[in-house]
């Protein structure tokens, strides 16, 4: 008998107000990206993540509140989408970096195929997107 593994188009982690999640959200990213073949845009979407990740910790997570990381495949699984949730106010932009800090959604500007801001109750969701790499030889 022949058995096919599905993999999820969705994963979810929550993560609780603490420095220490950050690495936890980049390795549990690090799993699905692999799981998923986006290999080859593995080191632009831990970068990103990380700096979403850092931004809600930093800007977007009250006391006593925690952020949702959320990846998901689309596109017949040639988009690759990054969410992470938080509770706090604001409308994150990219800004002029000032000293050591600010370069954040500079970078995902820069590596991400595409990111916004969306809206929830509480809070916001900022979001980046990765297309798959095509190989060569492979049209649609």
């Amino acid at each position: 008998m022949n058995e096919t593994t599905q993999l999820s188009l969705l994963r979810e982690r929550f993560c609780r107000r603490e420095r220490r999640s950050v690495p936890a959200v980049r390795e549990f990213v690090r799993e699905a990206v692999t799981d998923w073949g986006f290999g080859a845009r593995l080191d632009d979407v831990l970068l990103c993540v990380s700096e979403l990740a850092t931004n809600a910790l930093l800007h977007g997570v009250p006391p006593g509140r925690g952020y949702l990381v959320r990846l998901r495949l689309e596109g017949e699984g040639r988009v690759l989408s990054v969410e992470v949730h938080d509770s706090g106010g604001g409308v994150p932009a990219v800004l002029r970096p000032e000293g050591e800090s600010g370069r954040g959604l500079l970078l995902v500007d820069a590596l991400a195929d595409r990111w916004g801001v969306g809206e929830r109750e509480p809070g916001k969701v900022v979001w980046c997107a990765f297309t798959r790499p095509q190989r060569p030889g492979v049209t649609s």
